[in-house]
């Protein structure tokens, strides 16, 4: 399935994993590569020497092509703009915030930039600025949501930019990528399914947790200060919303989820923990290497477009 995502980045298969916080480190980034998509490292809060390791780490694994997520609100966001370019990584995605002001030099090394976006107004303004192409992300995907629904936010980007489009958010499946293809988008990018996968260094309760998830189990906390986080029900969200409704302050609410993902990712604390997750991870039933899952998710999504595409010839 060639589209201008995968001739772009140089990958078999329009699936990018997720830049997700301490989850997207190397053994995954490299996983996910080496079995045809474009892995990922998430910058996240780490320094740019930490990033750097990591980068370095990925490439004893594979020689596929690899990218880097760089969360501009990121006090190390500076330092992690210039690794990128030190160490020859060709893709960029971004989140938190806008990449601007790292554009021109991203650019002059060859850097393909890939913006996060949630909005229409934010996915033109990245095409002007520069970007080769944007996820546009919908409020189903785990982490620090938007506002709009990736049935919603694809079409509408789509249709405004003339950059290849890669929808988020609610993706687990090859239904999920064929629906996406439907919409407009050339490529999807993916976290939660990737975080049970054999390679993903995430806590095995952690795993469990999203294995074990239904499809009411999924919380949004933090809608009142105007950062909604979606993650899984627990006792930490349901604190959360107590205080929340309490009226409580922004530093208040954010001192009691400070470390909290890191717990739960490297822990195991799923009580009292962040498990961040998407919608999907209802979808989420079983472990697998990434190499079957995107196998397995390519063969049903290429099994559904041709049936799309012969039905829709045969009322034409």
């Amino acid at each position: 399935m060639k589209t201008r995502i995968t001739e772009m980045l140089e990958i078999k298969y329009p699936i990018i994993q997720g830049g997700m916080a301490w989850v997207a480190e190397h053994h995954l980034a490299a996983a996910v590569s080496e079995a045809g998509g474009l892995g990922l490292i998430g910058g996240a809060n780490a320094p740019g020497e930490a990033v750097r390791d990591e980068i370095r780490k990925a490439r004893v694994l594979t020689e596929k092509p690899i990218g880097v997520n760089v969360m501009l609100l990121s006090p190390h966001a500076e330092d992690v703009a210039k690794v990128v370019v030190e160490e020859g990584i060709k893709v960029v995605t971004t989140g938190a915030g806008n990449p601007e002001k790292y554009m021109d030099m991203w650019k002059s090394a060859g850097i393909r930039v890939i913006p996060v976006v949630a909005s229409v107004a934010l996915a033109r303004r990245m095409e002007k600025y520069g970007a080769d192409a944007v996820v546009a992300e919908g409020m189903e995907s785990g982490g620090h949501i938007g506002e709009q629904t990736t049935m919603t936010l694809v079409p509408q980007i789509a249709d405004v930019v003339s950059i290849p489009v890669i929808a988020a958010g609610g993706i687990g499946d090859g239904r999920g990528i064929a629906a996406a293809f439907m919409l407009g988008a050339e490529a999807v990018q993916m976290g939660t399914r990737f975080v049970v996968a054999d390679e993903s260094i995430v806590h095995e309760n952690y795993k469990e947790r999203i294995i074990k998830a239904k499809d009411i189990d999924s919380a949004v906390t933090g809608r009142t200060h105007g950062h909604p986080v979606r993650c899984l029900r627990n006792q930490m969200t349901r604190e959360y919303t107590r205080l929340e409704q309490e009226g409580k302050s922004f530093e208040e609410l954010e001192y009691l989820t400070l470390g909290t993902l890191r717990k739960a990712v490297q822990e195991g604390d799923v009580t009292g923990g962040t498990v961040m997750a998407g919608q999907i991870a209802g979808m989420v039933s079983r472990r697998q290497s990434c190499k079957e899952m995107i196998e397995e998710m390519m063969g049903e999504a290429s099994r559904l477009m041709h049936w799309d595409l012969c039905t829709a010839g045969q009322h034409i």
